[in-house]
């Protein structure tokens, strides 16, 4: 039993906010469908909003070692819990299992959703790879290539890249986006990137199963929360 322990740690994976929200909402919450329908529950930590005492967050339970006895006897299969402060005082000593080990044991996934400044400093040196989503949108290569930059010069974490197709009818002799990235990647980082693709605008079949494949291989390349020094999990 004691060689199986690993495997009952919740996986840390996380997606990197960089003012696409339009495309990384619908599909942070598509990953979230996928993996509640693969059999395991997903807490998602939002560091865009703050705790307040009427709606309590990760901040409440860094500060109260008890209030997560309570938080694990009602995990439910998908919750969403406030985090921009508890991000905040965890940005020196990290998002791992020396400092939120012993929390949200009974979920199998706990998803940080914030912007790269903030993945960088809590996720340092993990192994990692956050999602990066490059949204059919001019202005989406430039801010995913700054926050690629700021995962891998200040974390040394190397991102999973989702890149969001629209229907090829609606495609232009422009370079894309994500086209875009992978150029300023090589050229300033020196960093290949292969992107996965998400279809916008898909059979439903068919857009189901690419973003099963991407949570599969976000689970794949995720961390595990154990109560020892973080890891990949394979």
């Amino acid at each position: 039993m004691q060689a199986l322990a690993p495997q009952l740690a919740p996986k840390l994976v996380a997606v990197t906010s960089h003012g696409e929200q339009q495309g990384e909402l619908p599909m942070l919450w598509s990953l979230c469908t996928a993996w509640v329908d693969l059999g395991l529950s997903v807490m998602v930590l939002d560091g865009h909003k703050s705790e307040t005492d009427h709606n309590p967050g990760l901040l409440h339970l860094l500060n109260d070692p008890m209030r997560h006895l309570h938080t694990e006897q009602e995990a439910v299969s998908l919750a969403v819990m406030p985090a921009a402060q508890g991000f905040e005082q965890l940005k020196t000593a990290g998002f791992n299992a020396h400092t939120v080990g012993h929390l949200f044991q009974n979920y199998g996934i706990v998803l940080l959703y914030a912007d790269a400044s903030s993945l960088a400093r809590l996720l340092k040196g993990s192994g990692l790879t956050p999602l990066l989503v490059v949204a059919p949108l001019a202005s989406s290569s430039f801010s995913a290539y700054q926050a690629l930059k700021e995962l891998l010069l200040n974390a040394h974490l190397h991102p999973t890249v989702a890149n969001i197709t629209l229907p090829s009818r609606t495609t232009t002799a422009m370079t894309s986006p994500v086209q875009n990235l992978q150029h300023c990647a090589m050229t300033f980082l020196g960093l290949e990137i292969k992107p996965i693709t998400v279809s916008a605008v898909a059979s439903a079949i068919d857009s189901r199963d690419e973003i099963n494949r991407l949570a599969l291989r976000l689970l794949e390349n995720a961390v595990l929360m154990e109560r020892q020094p973080i890891k990949r999990t394979h």
